[in-house]
């Protein structure tokens, strides 16, 4: 079984996913931010490096894919190759750091890929806003995210929206996170663990049960 955590920077997922990990026993894969050799040069200068660190995301979530697709394990990660590619890599280009023809290169090999992709049996999305997402960003303390414009992360949350709703066709669950605190509130991370059985398991939340 494949389970995907996705949501925007500072959404909480990379937290869910080691939560979730922990609970259940499942494998984890994790997004490769910090291995990602462009990141530092990409937030000094998003047009000049954009293309290069939506390349290696690419290569680095599609190296995950063909080890999820050998697995026998249970695994869940976090950030999917789709939002990779149809909020991160569309943000930029919309943002006119990845010119048309770059864009272009870089859906050519998407496509490619899509040929041997696995869906996730499901995917649960983390939904913040940008002033949530701002106070996490800033409590964690990345110096490289610390340069983010606001208007990147307005334009992530709305290709998140249009995506989720609109163009992916896999099972979703969605989480609005703004007044959660599902790491240090037991009872908030229950309620997500009981929505996800039903989801994946066919099985009433406690809340369904007591109506």
């Amino acid at each position: 079984m494949y389970i995907a955590i996705a949501g925007n920077i500072g959404s909480g997922k990379t937290t869910l996913t080691n939560m979730l990990a922990k609970h259940y026993g499942w494998k984890k894969f994790l997004e490769p931010v910090d291995d990602n050799p462009y990141i530092d040069d990409y937030y000094k200068d998003i047009s000049r490096w954009a293309l290069n660190l939506e390349v290696y995301f690419l290569k680095q979530r599609f190296k995950n894919l063909l080890e999820i697709e050998k697995s026998k394990e249970t695994i869940i990660q976090d950030r999917t190759i789709f939002e990779g590619v149809y909020v991160f890599a569309t943000n930029n280009k919309n943002m006119g750091n990845m010119d048309e023809r770059d864009y272009d290169t870089y859906m050519g090999l998407f496509d490619s890929m899509m040929k041997v992709i696995k869906m996730p049996e499901l995917m649960v999305y983390l939904r913040a806003s940008v002033p949530h997402l701002v106070k996490n960003i800033q409590k964690r303390g990345r110096d490289y995210e610390q340069q983010m414009p606001i208007d990147y992360l307005q334009g992530i949350n709305n290709l998140y929206d249009e995506f989720i709703y609109k163009k992916y066709k896999g099972k979703v669950l969605v989480i609005e996170v703004d007044n959660l605190d599902f790491e240090h509130n037991p009872r908030e991370f229950g309620e997500i663990v009981d929505r996800i059985d039903s989801q994946l398991f066919g099985l009433f939340s406690k809340e369904e049960e007591e109506r």
